[in-house]
């Protein structure tokens, strides 16, 4: 199986540009970066509600906490982290859906106003790369956010977390290495 494309800095601004024209700017915007701004996969975004973004005080959470259920394979719970340019971005489309209770789906299909499915909103996000002229799938952003992390310095245990991989041969597996990276590296000796 190939690996999904990692986008560079341009090509993430372009999705949002693409976004800010669509039907539903708040959500997919929402969606495209929890993925690429959190690294987190279709069916933990798919499986969000409410209450997992919305903190007592009607703001989104610094640290979403995802059940066994949420997450790949439901074996272990994790905790995803949301950066300070996430928060803006959750917050907006959270006033979109104020009047909402907690336990309904953070992200909705406006066909069922419900959760959408993991096929459907992995199509869904396939359309706006199209649509920004980018061949890359849903799990694009998730290796984006890993690269980025990884040519920040960032340790790979930390990466490892931030990922919800057990091992850290499943998070190498994610981070592509530039050129650039390497002169780097070699000079640093």
């Amino acid at each position: 199986m190939a690996k999904a494309k990692v986008l560079t800095k341009e090509e993430i601004r372009r999705v949002f540009r693409i976004i800010e024209t669509s039907r539903y700017p708040t959500r997919d915007a929402a969606t495209f970066a929890l993925s690429i701004h959190a690294g987190m996969r279709c069916k933990e975004i798919c499986s969000l509600r409410i209450g997992d973004i919305r903190g007592v005080d009607g703001q989104t959470v610094e640290i979403i906490n995802l059940s066994k259920s949420q997450t790949k394979g439901g074996k272990n719970s994790r905790r995803v982290f949301i950066s300070d340019d996430l928060t803006k971005i959750l917050n907006a489309h959270l006033k979109t859906v104020q009047k909402l209770d907690d336990a309904q789906a953070f992200i909705r299909s406006t066909q069922t106003n419900g959760h959408f499915s993991t096929v459907t909103l992995s199509t869904r996000m396939k359309r706006i790369y199209r649509s920004a002229g980018i061949v890359a799938t849903s799990h694009s952003g998730r290796r984006s956010f890993a690269t980025s992390m990884g040519s920040l310095g960032i340790g790979m245990r930390t990466i490892m977390q931030c990922m919800g991989h057990r091992s850290i041969s499943s998070t190498a597996l994610y981070i592509d290495v530039s050129d650039e990276q390497m002169v780097k590296a070699v000079n640093a000796i």
